[in-house]
């Protein structure tokens, strides 16, 4: 049998890992003592190590539980090829927005902060061969992940404050 301690360095995660996954239900101690110490065995050892692959799927950790139970193999199967069709998403922005530097960086003389306007950069996207819902889609991975930086973006290109408010709404959606 293994502490809290033991079984989180022997599966490479923190205590507060093991302890957050048996708040939210994921882990259970197979006992605990008098005293109040949780103890793992082997079992739950494999558990901790199913829930940390599922999690480097991208998984977040509300759909593990239902995959840990495996009693519907069919929603394990749906939710994975759910989760790598969202990385496959994922990883056209992430190409599309290499393009867009690329694009950017043929043109330097575009950074400086005067001379990128709104018109010049949905240029640069669309030459990058993005379309409308790419560029939607651009603005929503953005607002999602750097707010103030997509703020800052959006002013810098000289976008008045009603339509940067229009633009992160959408994006928000």
């Amino acid at each position: 049998m293994l502490t809290v301690t033991q079984l989180a360095k022997a599966c490479n995660v923190s205590r507060t890992t093991v302890l957050y996954y048996e708040r939210v239900g994921l882990l259970m101690p197979a006992t605990r003592s008098d005293n109040g110490y949780r103890w793992y065995g082997e079992k739950e050892r494999r558990r901790l190590e199913s829930i940390m692959s599922y999690r480097s799927f991208g998984l977040p950790v509300q759909e593990i539980e239902p995959l840990l139970d495996r009693s519907d193999e069919h929603k394990q199967e749906q939710t994975l090829r759910d989760q790598f069709t969202a990385l496959e998403r994922e990883i056209q922005t992430l190409r599309q927005q290499q393009k867009a530097i690329l694009a950017l960086l043929e043109q330097p003389i575009l950074f400086d902060q005067n001379l990128l306007t709104k018109e010049r950069w949905v240029n640069v996207l669309r030459s990058s061969g993005m379309t409308e819902e790419d560029m939607a889609n651009w603005h929503k991975q953005f607002e999602r992940m750097e707010p103030d930086a997509h703020q800052e973006f959006l002013e810098s290109l000289q976008i008045d404050a009603d339509e940067i408010a229009e633009i992160r709404a959408v994006a928000r959606a």
